[in-house]
């Protein structure tokens, strides 16, 4: 038995591997994919120490670090927690069996731990628009990853949903690839870097459309156009690829199965030692109430650092 299992492998995941493995605790990490989100970013200027690097350069250097302090990654999907009564064995009495309470993590390829902590790394999962079309063109033009998927589309037309800053990364990195790039945001909902505003506005690849609603995807077998309200009509666009960057929601479902807490847009409720209401149970990263819902790597990462410290205090120390 594990002394913590960290679930997700993103920053505050690993973050509080690496802490877990100064704090000398027995403990694995289990996530499908080894960065999260931010291996999608083209470029980051906002992390302490690089003035620029990929997601996916910093996010490797992230690995490398917990692995070679000795954190273990399984690279699967938890998909189910329970808990448990597992087998205690003391040090004055070792062929006792006596039980406490611990949880069972199951995996989507049928494997399980058992650990006596629990740090809920869960991270984000993209918002989806809901309208016609979306679900039938995932993967045949539909994308929520640029930085994945640009290449496909080199010397193509391409649109690109949302206001904000990721909206705006995709933009710049599809720039390098695609020939044309509508950038569709709604009136008013421009909240990206003024910054990244005045990189789009020199780029001549990029034509940004306002509108009031997206209300469908076109096409057959693959996407071939975009339908939305602008003014008292619609106006559709040709285009064999559509970005929809328009935010994320926490992935909290197997957090809610144990018990955590949630507010009322469905982030863990954590206190100052990033605990949730569950007994053993840790939440830290993008997933949180934490850190005022300031969702950056540098949070996600110190999160992850607190959240491996209390379970150190908990288990070693008697403390809270």
């Amino acid at each position: 038995m594990y002394d913590l299992i960290i679930i997700g492998a993103g920053p505050a995941g690993l973050s509080a591997s690496i802490y877990a493995s100064r704090y000398k605790l027995n403990h694995v990490i289990i996530g499908s994919e080894i960065g999260g989100q931010v291996v999608e970013a083209s470029k980051i200027e906002n992390y302490v120490g690089f003035e620029s690097i990929s997601g996916k350069e910093l996010m490797e250097k992230f690995r490398k670090q917990t692995e070679n302090l000795g954190g273990e990654i399984i690279q699967s999907c938890a998909d189910k927690i329970k808990k448990t009564a597992c087998e205690k064995r003391t040090t004055n009495a070792p062929m006792r069996k006596e039980k406490e309470e611990c949880f069972e993590v199951f995996t989507e390829d049928g494997k399980s731990y058992e650990a006596k902590s629990i740090i809920l790394s869960l991270g984000m999962k993209p918002r989806k628009m809901n309208i016609p079309g979306e679900d039938k063109f995932i993967g045949k033009g539909i994308s929520y990853c640029a930085t994945c998927d640009a290449t496909f589309y080199k010397g193509k037309d391409v649109a690109v949903i949302g206001g904000g800053d990721a909206a705006a990364m995709a933009v710049t990195h599809l720039s390098e690839f695609a020939n044309k790039i509508y950038l569709i945001y709604q009136e008013g909902g421009i909240v990206w870097n003024p910054t990244r505003g005045e990189e789009l506005e020199k780029n001549k690849k990029i034509e940004m459309h306002s509108c009031s609603n997206i209300t469908e995807v076109k096409g057959t077998e693959k996407v071939s156009g975009l339908v939305y309200e602008c003014g008292e009509g619609n106006k559709e666009l040709s285009v064999e690829g559509v970005f929809i960057e328009i935010g994320a929601v926490p992935g909290v479902a197997i957090a809610k199965e144990i018990g955590a807490e949630t507010d009322e847009q469905n982030y863990i409720k954590i206190d100052h030692t990033q605990a949730t209401n569950v007994e053993n149970v840790y939440a830290a990263g993008d997933v949180t109430t934490g850190s005022n819902k300031y969702r950056q790597i540098v949070t996600a990462v110190a999160e992850g650092a607190v959240a491996a410290g209390s379970v150190y205090k908990k288990l070693k120390l008697g403390k809270k």
